[in-house]
């Protein structure tokens, strides 16, 4: 079974230096059909005007990564930890118990245009932490690379959640095929271009949620950038 989150439904909040699209609800958008599916609570796809940013802002019992598009954004956190992540690389912070952290736009020129993702953690109350990988143009280019799952094996971050992410970047007339243990579900994001999912076109910024499959096959029909959840019951 699939369900397919069209882009023009998501959730919208637009503050100036802050256009964002929520996949499920978030902030003043509000949506009981859409919580989260699985573990998965939050996919916000944001564009920072150049310059800007978040403040200092705390978070607790998340599982939070952010997979940036295009531009450069700047963290800093109440670890110690600072750093600027751009295209390629993934950043996992665990809020745990508690976390203050600042996001912004590294550049004075260009905006910076991200996904920013949550995943219920497999208990409260974890230890804080944060830890980023670069993965290579190579890496990604005509197949899925896992960046992020529970144990961090094969070079990905490490998530406390039963959950996986694998992102891919397809030339036009690539195919792959990801296998869906059975009882577990997948979240196809579509980040850039366009691909057929089982068949189903989904555009830039459409999403499908995938249920009772266990081979799912995704063609891209223009070059095309996906995020692909894998996700337990």
């Amino acid at each position: 079974m699939i369900r397919i989150r069209r882009s023009e439904e998501r959730g919208k909040a637009n503050f100036g230096w802050l256009d964002s699209r929520h996949s499920f609800s978030f902030g003043h958008y509000r949506d009981p059909a859409h919580m989260g599916f699985s573990d998965l609570r939050v996919i916000n796809e944001d564009w920072v005007a150049p310059g800007a940013g978040f403040d200092t802002h705390p978070h607790r019992d998340m599982e939070i990564v952010t997979w940036v598009l295009e531009g450069a954004l700047a963290h800093r956190d109440s670890l110690g930890n600072g750093s600027v992540i751009g295209p390629g690389d993934v950043q996992r912070m665990t809020a745990g118990t508690g976390i203050l952290h600042s996001e912004f736009n590294a550049s004075k020129d260009e905006p910076v245009h991200l996904l920013q993702i949550w995943i219920l953690p497999e208990r409260a109350g974890l230890t804080p932490g944060y830890e980023e990988k670069r993965f290579a143009p190579e890496e990604l280019s005509g197949r899925l690379r896992l960046v992020a799952a529970r144990d961090g094996r094969d070079g990905a971050v490490t998530i406390h959640q039963d959950a996986e992410l694998h992102i891919g970047r397809l030339a036009a007339g690539d195919s792959v095929t990801h296998a869906i243990a059975e009882g577990r579900h997948a979240w196809v994001q579509v980040a850039r271009g366009s691909v057929t999912v089982q068949g189903t076109e989904l555009a830039q910024g459409d999403a499908a949620a995938v249920s009772e499959e266990r081979d799912l096959r995704i063609e891209a029909s223009a070059d095309a950038e996906i995020l692909l959840f894998d996700l337990a019951a």
